[in-house]
């Protein structure tokens, strides 16, 4: 379990912050995996990026005499040393220049990382784990994989995902988050597809590691599983979980067949629900960008059709279609403008955007009426164009402040 953190501050504060703004304001599309909704920074990384990790027992906590009553320290009993530095000298006992009360509710063991700056030991994140946590384990054991391919290492954290312990479970599923979906394609073939299955069963499961599972079971499976997919989708909650798309595309590649079929009449029905039709829009994505060998992209492309006449979604699929330069769907998507959904603000500037880049006769007429009737609305049209197609700086390399001596 996630707690307070300590009360950090000092060196680390300003990589903290930075790190935060790249999440915040990403300026590079990832090929992360595509139904994963957790993804970021995980506990594997924030070892890495620390000096000194350690594990144990905070206790000892002691005020600053005439302080503000933040100010302190705290002894931390060290049972796992995750990553050593030379600072630590060996000791089991380290005092930290913090304060942090004891917790009234339970007994807590706490994962610390620190940095070393001017010979001094820097503290700035805490995380608190219930004593029977195997966090320790997990942490080495991942640590020592650090240069293993990437195939090994998602094998390895796959063996977590149903840690009993939520804050190892979770960090195992971010770390699948994280992956390229060729490194996860070529692992996930070599699964227990049985295991996975029992945990799609598993009404404890939660729905938003629905798409995770149903992505490994794709691509494991047999035909004969596909009816597991099946009642996930017909079940009236899970099937508007935020990962059911990956249910979805899963039971196209165990069912072809009955997958796109599936896909298909749920993206042709405006009656049904949103997020249902959302999803089915995101699975077919998945086939276009990752998988055209599956679902050949005209077909994809054919099936995004029917989208273009439902108001609440079609500016989801002209930017698709724009960004997969489908221009022989250009008549189409111009001519949504006269329709009802060319009614909606948000579709009128899709469709912009779409003729802005199309190179075809029609587009460039539309784009030239567009200027007459709203010359601001196309201009902020084409810088937006230009900031999302501008490909990002590369980022300048970290300085590691070297420690003191």
């Amino acid at each position: 379990m996630r707690f307070s953190l300590l009360a950090f501050g000092g060196f680390r504060f300003w990589k903290t912050w930075l790190s935060l703004c790249f999440l915040l304001f990403p300026f590079a599309v990832l090929s992360a995996c595509p139904f994963c909704t957790m993804q970021g920074q995980t506990l594997t990384g924030d070892v890495n990026a620390a000096s000194l990790v350690l594990y144990g027992t905070l206790k000892n906590a002691k005020l600053l005499p005439g302080g503000d009553g933040l100010q302190g320290t705290t002894e931390l009993e060290i049972d796992d040393v995750i990553k050593d530095h030379e600072i630590r000298g060996g000791k089991k006992v380290l005092t930290l220049p913090r304060y942090v009360p004891p917790s009234k509710d339970a007994q807590y063991k706490y994962l610390v990382l620190c940095d070393v700056f001017k010979n001094k030991i820097d503290p700035y994140r805490g995380v608190a784990f219930l004593p029977e946590s195997k966090v320790g384990n997990y942490l080495s054991s991942a640590l020592r994989l650090k240069d293993a391919p990437a195939n090994e290492k998602l094998k390895f954290f796959f063996n977590w995902l149903d840690s009993a312990d939520p804050e190892i479970a979770n960090d195992s599923y971010k770390e699948f988050g994280n992956a390229d979906y060729k490194d996860f394609r070529a692992m996930a073939s070599t699964l227990p597809a049985d295991k996975i299955a029992g945990w799609l069963k598993d009404k404890a499961t939660p729905g938003f590691r629905l798409g995770l599972y149903a992505s490994m079971l794709g691509h494991c499976g047999t035909k004969d599983q596909a009816k597991i997919l099946e009642d996930l989708l017909d079940d009236k909650e899970k099937r508007l979980s935020s990962s059911i798309d990956g249910v979805l595309a899963s039971l196209v590649l165990l069912d072809k067949e009955k997958g796109w079929k599936r896909i298909t009449s749920t993206l042709s029905n405006p009656k049904e629900e949103f997020m249902l039709r959302f999803a089915a829009l995101k699975a077919a994505r998945f086939f276009h960008d990752y998988r055209p060998d599956v679902v050949p992209v005209s077909q994809t492309v054919e099936a995004y059709k029917p989208l273009l006449d439902q108001g609440d979604i079609a500016d989801l699929a002209i930017e698709d279609l724009r960004k997969w330069k489908a221009w022989d769907m250009a008549d189409l998507v111009l001519s949504i403008k006269s329709k009802e959904a060319g009614k909606v603000a948000i579709v009128r500037r899709a469709i912009l955007r779409f003729a802005l880049r199309c190179p075809g006769t029609a587009a460039k007429a539309f784009v030239e009426n567009a200027r007459t009737e709203d010359k601001r609305s196309v201009e902020d049209a084409e810088e937006l164009l230009k900031l999302e197609e501008t490909p990002p700086a590369p980022p300048a390399s970290e300085k590691k402040v070297p420690a003191s001596k």
